[in-house]
């Protein structure tokens, strides 16, 4: 399991527990988890982007 899919199941899950017992900072905090998995994620998939580029490269010059 990745690490951005870990971040943004426990933030959603922070997120929900802060709604259900009416904690606005941790409704708050579970959010910014939830994003901040979202953007590694994205950070993720670029990266195995640009390493399947290279690899191409390689292939062409080799």
């Amino acid at each position: 399991m990745r690490k951005s899919d870990m971040q943004k199941g426990k933030g959603k899950i922070e997120e929900t527990v802060g709604k259900a017992t009416g904690d606005r900072r941790r409704e708050a905090k579970g959010k910014a988890d939830h994003a901040e998995g979202t953007a590694r994620e994205a950070a993720e998939k670029v990266q195995k982007v640009a390493e399947k580029a290279r690899e191409a490269m390689r292939r062409r010059t080799a």
